[in-house]
């Protein structure tokens, strides 16, 4: 409430707009890490059983999930000065597209398993959250939220299987689910879950 830019206060508006961005980006972009990550899961049945057998590479997990999902594609930033990066010059005010995913599969960064979905993955230096001051805000928050929902997900439920076509958000920026029909087990019970 008491935030100022060039020691002016923030209007009504800015507050409310920065509040709205809260809201939504904390509750859209962990919803969706929590959505995709299951089908990561789904799709990679060894890495489930991995998961379920032991449940303390949940936090490992979580992290490869953020790095195979990005569940943010992309944020602009505009140069702030003229910068070299890989023999190319960015000029000062000139916008650059981040492009999450592409971090996060970077063969110079992650290997030649840059493209496999390995919830044992350490060091695992994603991008997910951004980094430094453009740092998400709600990171610890995310990921504490994804831990707990993986934790009692998995004690509950050691089989899950999509039953459908996964319906997705129409959003360029954070490609999300909007629905997703899923069988769910566990030792002598079956449930199917909307």
């Amino acid at each position: 409430m008491d935030a100022e830019v060039d020691g002016e206060s923030l209007s009504d508006d800015e507050l409310m707009s920065f509040l709205h961005l809260l809201l939504v980006a904390g509750n859209e972009t962990t919803r969706n890490l929590i959505a995709m990550g299951t089908i990561a899961l789904i799709n990679h049945p060894e890495q489930l059983r991995v998961l379920v057998e032991d449940p303390s590479l949940i936090p490992t997990a979580i992290e490869e999930m953020l790095r195979y999902i990005s569940p943010v594609t992309h944020m602009t930033r505009w140069a702030t000065e003229d910068v070299e990066l890989r023999g190319r010059t960015i000029k000062k005010g000139q916008a650059v597209v981040l492009l999450y995913g592409a971090a996060n599969r970077d063969e110079d960064v992650f290997g030649d398993t840059a493209e496999q979905f390995d919830i044992t993955r350490r060091p695992n230096p994603h991008l997910a959250f951004g980094t430094g001051e453009h740092a998400c805000l709600g990171l610890s928050l995310a990921r504490l939220e994804a831990r707990v929902f993986f934790e009692e997900f998995l004690a509950r439920f050691d089989r899950v299987e999509l039953t459908g076509e996964v319906l997705r958000m129409r959003s360029t920026m954070v490609p999300g689910v909007r629905t997703m029909h899923v069988r769910l087990g566990a030792a002598n019970e079956r449930a199917t879950v909307r």
